[in-house]
């Protein structure tokens, strides 16, 4: 019987590697992305892309956007404050906690998990809840952490009936980003995907411009560079210049 996973899934390199990992190891996944009240929307346009492309190739995904703007309305994040700019420079550098959104990945975690509920009770399965939480992101994002996740998974876990059906799956979480797109790459050759035109559909940058093409000088952007770098690839997304 095959595996159900339901996962957060921002259009970015991080949770998309996680998606293309959870297909290949047999799971029928439900991913949900969130329109938070970002600057811009390039991620959540390209996520749909990848997901008629995984669908036409009669892989087990199914898509969900779900709007919840109002709950970060108040953010003081350069990522939706509209009067902050988003800083550049590596993620080790204190100026990038401004691109924490309060309490964020948490109220994803919560969300997930009502839904994950909801699937093992009507089904009866087990269901894992997946993250694409990784090493590169402990530095500035305390709700990025082992500890962040396992609280939360306690919460919750004697909040609910039917928790004992439903745990969570971070297989990234001691891994760098490096590992991450490694683990991408194995993953679309198992699934007979290639793994440029996957990448193509995914946006990393925090300040993209409106055709889409990446910054190249943000955190994000960085680590992404860094671990193309690494493996010898060659990042199939436009940066500016």
């Amino acid at each position: 019987m095959r595996k159900s996973a339901v996962l957060a899934l921002s259009g970015g390199m991080d949770s998309t590697a996680l998606l293309v990992h959870l297909l290949a190891n047999d799971y029928e996944v439900k991913a949900f992305s969130f329109n938070y009240g970002q600057k811009h929307h390039i991620e959540l346009e390209l996520v749909k892309k990848n997901i008629l492309l995984m669908q036409s190739q009669g892989l087990a995904v199914s898509h969900q956007i779900i709007d919840i703007r109002a709950v970060f309305d108040d953010s003081v994040s350069s990522l939706v404050d509209a009067t902050l700019d988003i800083p550049h420079g590596h993620y080790q550098e204190e100026s990038m906690k401004s691109t924490v959104v309060e309490n964020r990945n948490a109220v994803f975690a919560s969300i997930l998990y009502s839904k994950a509920l909801a699937w093992s009770g009507r089904t009866g399965h087990d269901v894992v809840i997946s993250l694409g939480i990784h090493q590169g992101d402990h530095a500035i994002y305390p709700d990025c952490t082992a500890e962040s996740r396992d609280a939360l998974e306690h919460a919750f876990k004697i909040s609910n009936w039917g928790s004992e059906k439903v745990s969570y799956y971070t297989p990234y979480i001691e891994t760098d980003k490096a590992g991450i797109l490694k683990d991408l790459v194995n993953c679309c050759e198992k699934l007979d995907l290639l793994f440029e035109g996957v990448l193509k559909n995914t946006n990393t940058c925090y300040s993209p411009t409106q055709t889409g093409a990446a910054c190249g000088k943000c955190g994000s952007c960085q680590e992404r560079l860094e671990a193309f770098g690494l493996l010898g690839l060659k990042d199939p997304v436009l940066y500016v210049g």
